[in-house]
């Protein structure tokens, strides 16, 4: 099971957002390179990157922060206002692995069809829930679609990767949903990565436990708990994998 810590980019700073609300933040670098780093040689090999400003406003606007995370020599996914081709293409001609794609998925599936029939596996659906709905524009708009619904038409396009937010427990330290991703492990084939809530090692190791019972359980990303040293990630990576 790989771990994935979590860097949130606001005005080139690594923050980080209680159930993704702005006035709710907290900065904890002033140089998103610094953190990479610190995840990098406590034997991180992947990190998920988030533009807040992005995914808000709808268009990329940390690149360069992003360059310095790239620097790091960690495998970069990546995601917040990528809406279109040009974009994509231009993040993997710099060196992120994966795109991550999370309102237009909603809006446009078969754009979605499109991209994986071009870049395959590096395209990345992010599903952002809160009571069984899909959320979009920075968390802030109810798509009116289910998460069931939305699984099941990624499903038929053939996306390889989900990642699936539990708003109401992102970066509130109460442990991850457990039901939640048992659900959506359920629904589909493509891996998963699981985020939100992560408090301890005890929760990593009930999802590693989940991970045994669902082999396409991928991974699980952690952000507040890292940044507030609840949970070493070298122990992390240690026990559970990279």
């Amino acid at each position: 099971m790989k771990i994935y810590p979590a860097i949130d980019l606001n005005k080139g700073r690594c923050v980080r957002l209680q159930q993704g609300e702005v006035a709710r933040e907290t900065v904890f670098y002033e140089d998103p390179g610094q953190p990479a780093e610190i995840w990098r040689d406590h034997g991180a090999e992947w990190v998920h990157v988030v533009d807040l400003e992005g995914a808000f406003n709808g268009t990329p606007c940390n690149q360069s922060a992003i360059q310095r995370i790239l620097a790091s020599g960690l495998k970069v996914q990546v995601g917040g206002g990528i809406r279109d081709a040009s974009t994509i293409r231009e993040y993997l001609r710099t060196g992120v692995s994966r795109v991550i794609i999370g309102t237009r998925a909603c809006e446009d599936p078969e754009f979605i069809r499109k991209l994986v029939d071009e870049f395959g596996d590096q395209i990345v659906i992010g599903i952002d829930a809160k009571d069984g709905m899909v959320r979009t524009k920075g968390w802030v708009e109810d798509s009116k679609i289910s998460v069931t619904n939305m699984v099941l038409t990624m499903n038929g396009i053939g996306v390889s990767t989900i990642i699936y937010t539990d708003i109401s427990t992102d970066g509130m330290l109460t442990g991850p949903n457990l039901v939640a991703q048992e659900e959506m492990l359920k629904l589909t084939d493509a891996n998963v990565i699981a985020s939100g809530g992560v408090s301890s090692y005890e929760d990593v190791a009930n999802l590693a436990q989940l991970a045994s019972k669902y082999p396409n359980l991928d991974g699980v990303i952690i952000g507040m708990a890292l940044y507030e040293d609840r949970v070493k990630l070298s122990d992390l990576t240690r026990d559970f994998g990279v």
